[in-house]
């Protein structure tokens, strides 16, 4: 050894030389002279669990092959290497990352997602060239101060971590453009927030804020805003006058009313379903000129105002599961409108066949009312009603006119017999026995079996489907959502010409066998459960799903044969703990993530 160091001293170029740190075997030489070429060196995936020392002196230590190649072409003259500005460390075993991060300056990436960080060094405050940070999917309970130097940085993931507060200086990083620091734990914003003027996609979802700070509005780049599944009740006033926000996710939260939007002209995205908003008014509305989807489905909004009419660039409008029971024909006017989702409204002015026929057929209708509107369209029908000793009020218009049978939002743990009794001999086919405290499937609903259709039990506290539901064989609705199921009997086999269920809102931890025997099916609503696996294979058989719902499970990954269900026109599985297909797949809509998912099938 030391008469090869001395024969390596008589070399006048050792003067250029330092001794070379051996390479860890889980980095092959191969890629570190790539990269000392490239300036990139990617050792994602490769179970490391620290990271070599070699990788941090690459800029500082002589490569080995120095030592042995005289030569000197022009592809291995290694005095003219390139300092490396992206290093990527992602989806590793790593605890912790040295201090000696420092000894890469130029670093403009530095990628070190999934891996299981509870720290990060002080030293990344020295990386002054840093653009992208990611250090998401960690275990990170806080951020060092030093991070607030990085003046040059426009990235910043922070998701899926457990930080349950930002540092008070957040405000100093003026060049970030992102900001992801969804999924931890935070309860509240820093207000230094307002002094990212130039960021413009920021993604505060699913954490335990309760309140957005005003001081937010100056944003004045912001386009996207994300603040779904917090405990959000108010959205500040002032934010809504955002005048560059093109995208705004409030679903998931406690939110009893939208705010007005007086200067967001240009916010073309708006979604804020699975919330508590009663009431949706024209200033809501108004200025919303640029909007071209609107997303209010799972609320309990009661009347669409004629106002929608004036968004004339709406495309894409989802109203579903709410207690609209009328619509504006006006609605049938908006020129761009693709797709509309009513499905789970207790509307009495559109026959259920038409809604079945898709969007374009029911705007045809709605224009075709506009003409044939009367001043009367919203008073209510004359109803005939008798109180009874058990005090539930039985309305018999709706019984002989409409074939309903409604006993909902009685708070009642049993449905009164007086109920059943009133039928008599009139066959009923819409039964909604909804909001209320049933633990059961009344038992009496099974002296139905031959006339009626559609069932609505949800908002209930049905643990299980009984078999009097099962022998149901006309049914083809059937909405349960908001119960507490946790799976369904066989038996449900028998219900040939269902065409349509909601079980979102129950305890579902695996997808229901018996659905896939129900050829008849059309829509399948799974949402907010615990679903865990999808069988591909058994959804190809189901020649009529059109829609399947499975947004909010347990769902880790995503079966690439699922893009082989040619019949779906809408799969919705955003909120699931699976990493492909990402969010911006996703977003792309479901012919997009189908053919995504037949590129991932091996062949």
């Amino acid at each position: 050894m030391a008469a090869a160091r001395r024969g390596r001293a008589a070399d006048p170029r050792a003067m250029f030389m330092r001794e070379a740190v051996e390479p860890g075997p889980a980095v092959p030489q191969g890629l570190i002279r790539a990269a000392r070429k490239s300036g990139q060196l990617n050792l994602s995936g490769r179970n490391l669990s620290e990271v070599p020392q070699h990788v941090w002196r690459i800029n500082l230590d002589t490569p080995e092959e120095a030592h042995q190649n005289l030569s000197f072409g022009a592809a291995d003259r290694w005095w003219e290497q390139t300092d490396l500005t992206k290093l990527i460390l992602a989806s590793n075993k790593l605890q912790c990352l040295s201090e000696d991060v420092k000894l890469l300056p130029a670093l403009t990436v530095l990628d070190v997602h999934d891996n299981q960080l509870t720290s990060l060094p002080a030293a990344l405050g020295q990386l002054e060239n840093l653009q992208k940070l990611d250090v998401s999917h960690n275990k990170l309970k806080s951020i060092p101060e030093e991070l607030l130097q990085l003046s040059h940085l426009k990235s910043l993931l922070l998701h899926h971590n457990e930080l349950s507060v930002l540092p008070d200086g957040f405000g100093q990083l003026v060049s970030l453009e992102e900001l992801d620091v969804s999924n931890n734990h935070l309860t509240d914003i820093p207000t230094s927030f307002a002094l990212l003027i130039n960021l413009v996609r920021l993604n505060l979802a699913c954490n335990k804020l309760q309140s957005l700070p005003a001081d937010l509005s100056a944003m004045k780049s912001l386009r996207q805003l994300d603040c779904t599944k917090n405990y959000l009740e108010t959205v500040p006033s002032k934010l809504a006058t955002m005048a560059s926000l093109e995208q705004l996710y409030l679903r998931k939260n406690k939110l009893r009313s939208l705010p007005e939007f007086p200067s967001c002209e240009l916010l073309k995205e708006l979604h804020a379903g699975e919330n508590q908003i009663e009431i949706l008014n024209a200033e809501n509305l108004k200025h919303l000129i640029s909007l071209s989807v609107l997303e209010l489905r799972d609320n309990k909004i009661k009347s669409v105002p004629d106002e929608i009419a004036l968004l004339q660039k709406l495309e894409r409008l989802d109203l579903s599961n709410n207690d609209i029971s009328r619509l504006p024909y006006t609605l049938g006017n908006l020129p761009q409108l693709k797709f509309l989702a009513l499905e789970g409204n207790p509307l009495r002015t559109i026959r259920r066949d038409l809604l079945q026929k898709g969007t374009q057929e029911l705007l045809k209708y709605l224009r075709s009312k506009i003409q044939d509107d009367v001043t009367n369209s919203n008073e209510e029908p004359p109803v005939t009603a008798m109180t009874l000793p058990s005090e539930s009020r039985i309305n018999m218009h709706a019984i002989t006119t409409l074939k309903l049978l409604e006993y909902s939002e009685k708070q009642a743990a049993v449905i009164p017999d007086e109920m059943f009794n009133a039928i008599r001999s009139n066959p009923v086919t819409m039964v909604n026995f909804s909001k209320n405290q049933l633990s059961e499937v009344p038992p009496r609903i099974v002296e139905l079996k031959d006339s009626v259709c559609d069932v609505s039990l949800a908002f209930n506290k049905i643990a299980s489907i009984s078999p009097e539901l099962c022998v149901l064989h006309k049914l083809t609705h059937l909405d349960i959502r908001n119960n507490f199921l946790t799976s369904l009997p066989e038996a449900m086999e028998s219900l040939t010409r269902l065409q349509i269920i909601n079980l979102s809102f129950n305890r579902l931890k695996v997808f229901p066998s018996v659905l896939y025997r129900i050829p008849a099916l059309e829509t399948i609503l799974l949402a907010n459960n615990q679903v865990g696996a999808i069988d591909p294979l058994q959804l190809q058989k189901m020649d009529k799903l059109g829609t399947l719902d499975l947004q909010n499970n347990d769902l880790l990954q995503v079966p690439p044969e699922l893009g082989n269900c040619e019949t779906l026109r809408t799969l919705l599985l955003e909120g699931n703990p699976f990493r492909t297909p990402r969010a911006a797949i996703l977003a792309k809509g479901t012919a997009a993530v189908l053919e995504y998912l037949r590129s991932r099938i091996p062949t």
